[in-house]
């Protein structure tokens, strides 16, 4: 780490902003949901693509981004992206239809994607394993700041100015991002010579069919599902079902992302003394807990205020924020030479799972007018991972 750019201290802040976007870009415009369908005199579960294929975008993507940053470099591929988001988020605030703005949204999200899926394989071209997810954990905890405050936000412009500046407010901010990827991102990738697609397919199938691989993958995506369900349907329980406004939304979402920033703090401290596969046991369990709870809160009828919902949803949030950061090094730890192909692939099959669950749980509550599709789809996830533990056992030093 000649390189002073690579210093953790100068590093980690970078790759803050750059894995913001993703989540700021999703979460920004949620309040506006039910209202858009209004606007554009359209079905919920239409205008709810905004968010799915949103959502479906991103796990694209990093399909293509992943290997494309091992063949060409990390920098070039996320400068790029970047200047997609900038443009088609402007294109988003200019939509004339919900067709346009659907449009708008998927091209958004390929761009919004690749601060994550760049990022994952740029700490793991600078620490080990161990050290990977504990520095994943402090990104991904800082960096959930942007969702955090991103639907309160989104929330008061949509009141007050109207849903066109939540995008226009996402292309200024993407832009101010492209702009400090050029001035101060360095080159991390240190192979010399770009890998042929033949090589990037040949490490895409090895790492498909290696076991650990898998139950990483599967750990970090199903833990996913708990949370883009809640994504999908929270907006529609909270305004439609409760009554309650997209600000009061906004600001319950609080809650949610202080449980996953607080997983995370614990992930980065403690990552490196545990080691990340223990705190990936912990994490798991915790969440089938915290979900079967919540499940049988909506089940008893009870969720008929925020709290009931939020509260155990952080619950959630904090053991998913304890093992997630942990699944993401270990899948892309076990072939680091290969690192951006293996973030690629986790990006994808979370962000493709989380599509799937956010447009089921999205309309379902919108149908049935009731919070507990949501919520069971959140268990199966959770058990889902829990049930993937069992792959990483017993697995060799690399």
């Amino acid at each position: 780490m000649s390189d002073p750019r690579l210093a953790p201290r100068a590093l980690v802040p970078l790759l803050v902003v750059f894995a913001a976007i993703g989540p700021m870009a999703l979460n920004l415009p949620l309040p506006a949901v039910p209202g858009l369908a209004r606007y554009f005199e359209t079905d919920p579960g239409t205008i709810q693509l905004t968010i799915t294929l949103y959502l479906a975008g991103m796990a694209v993507a990093q399909l293509f981004l992943g290997p494309l940053s091992d063949r060409y470099g990390r920098r070039p591929v996320i400068i790029g992206a970047l200047a997609v988001t900038a443009a088609m988020s402007l294109f988003a605030a200019l939509a004339a239809s919900a067709a346009m703005l659907i449009v708008a949204r998927v091209l958004q999200s390929f761009g919004a994607s690749a601060g994550q899926v760049i990022g994952r394989a740029i700490i793991r071209d600078v620490f080990d394993k161990d050290r990977a997810a504990s520095m994943i954990g402090w990104v991904t905890m800082a960096m959930v700041v942007a969702p955090m405050v991103s639907p309160s936000i989104g929330g008061l412009m949509t009141e007050t100015i109207g849903w066109r500046w939540v995008f226009a407010a996402t292309a200024c901010i993407a832009l101010v991002t492209l702009a400090l990827a050029v001035v101060r991102l360095p080159e991390t990738r240190a192979v010399v010579s770009s890998p042929s697609f033949g090589q990037l397919l040949r490490d895409a199938g090895g790492l498909c069919r290696n076991r650990f691989f898998v139950g990483y993958l599967l750990i970090g995506a199903l833990s996913s599902v708990t949370f883009f369900s809640f994504v999908g349907g929270a907006p529609h329980v909270t305004v439609t079902i409760m009554g309650q406004s997209s600000t009061v939304y906004g600001l319950w979402f609080m809650v949610n992302a202080c449980g996953y920033m607080a997983g995370n703090a614990i992930c980065g401290r403690y990552a490196a003394r545990f080691g990340s596969d223990r705190l990936i046991r912990w994490g798991s369990a915790m969440m089938v807990m915290m979900a079967l709870v919540q499940f049988a809160i909506a089940l008893a009828g009870w969720m008929v205020h925020p709290a009931w919902l939020f509260l155990p949803q952080a619950g959630i949030a904090f053991a998913n924020g304890l093992q997630l950061p942990g699944s993401i090094a270990g899948a892309v730890s076990v072939r680091p030479e290969a690192a951006g192909s293996a973030s690629g692939i986790v990006g994808f099959a979370q962000m493709g799972l989380g599509a799937i669950a956010a447009q089921i749980a999205g309309t379902l509550v919108g149908t049935t007018m009731s919070p507990v599709p949501m919520v069971a789809l959140s268990v199966v996830g959770a058990v889902g991972a829990f049930a993937a533990v069992a792959l990483i056992r017993r697995r060799d030093a690399y």
